[in-house]
């Protein structure tokens, strides 16, 4: 929680747009939503468009940040444990985020938690880092062969101001398939995309519903 709260303003200088990927989520929902680990509030402004808007987030600077840009309703709370009664929320968003939850048991209890504050039929979008981005492939085929850390954690500096390392959990989509399964998820749609990189896809996303 700390680096979140050291790099918050530097954070919110690189995060400053909404990803089209959320930007049609969003659109095709109704009712109240939540965003997990909303960080700066960058979708919260467009949530509360389609109903009342809820942003959680550990850190209590980006939340600081995201009070300026929407009056959705924000909550200091971890995602493993959402401080909201079961089968209220319309919508979720669990956008970059997850990856940074130590554990994999920790990440599904996280998944596991979105689905109880869901309503039934109630529909979310993930997204984490893939590890086979262009940045990191090299790293993770030497992890697989060695066997040092859980495959697919790393820590990534933060290097606009002060210098903090970030804890990740690079996914490939087979596991990210399988965690959001074994927190009781139906998959709708999943896919990858290049953010940043240029030949393998950095990011995976996949819309689940609950039933």
């Amino acid at each position: 929680m700390r680096e979140w709260e050291k790099i918050a303003e530097s954070f919110d200088e690189t995060r400053r747009y909404a990803w089209k990927e959320c930007i049609e989520f969003i659109e095709n929902a109704e009712g109240m939503g939540i965003d997990i680990g909303c960080g700066n509030g960058r979708h919260l402004k467009l949530m509360e468009n389609r109903g009342m808007a809820v942003g959680i987030d550990i850190a209590f600077n980006m939340l600081l940040i995201a009070k300026k840009k929407s009056n959705a309703l924000l909550v200091q709370a971890d995602a493993i444990h959402l401080p909201f009664p079961s089968h209220i929320f319309d919508y979720a968003l669990f956008i970059a985020a997850l990856h940074n939850i130590k554990g994999r048991e920790n990440r599904i209890k996280a998944l596991k938690e979105m689905n109880r504050v869901l309503k039934k039929n109630g529909t979310a979008i993930i997204s984490v880092w893939s590890k086979w981005q262009d940045r990191w492939r090299r790293h993770f085929m030497l992890q697989a062969l060695y066997k040092w850390r859980e495959l697919g954690d790393i820590y990534i500096p933060w290097k606009r101001g002060e210098h903090v390392e970030r804890f990740y959990h690079l996914y490939g989509m087979r596991e990210l398939k399988k965690d959001v399964k074994k927190a009781g998820f139906e998959i709708i749609k999943a896919w990858s995309v290049k953010k940043v990189s240029k030949k393998h896809a950095d990011n995976h996303f996949i819309i689940v519903r609950k039933i």
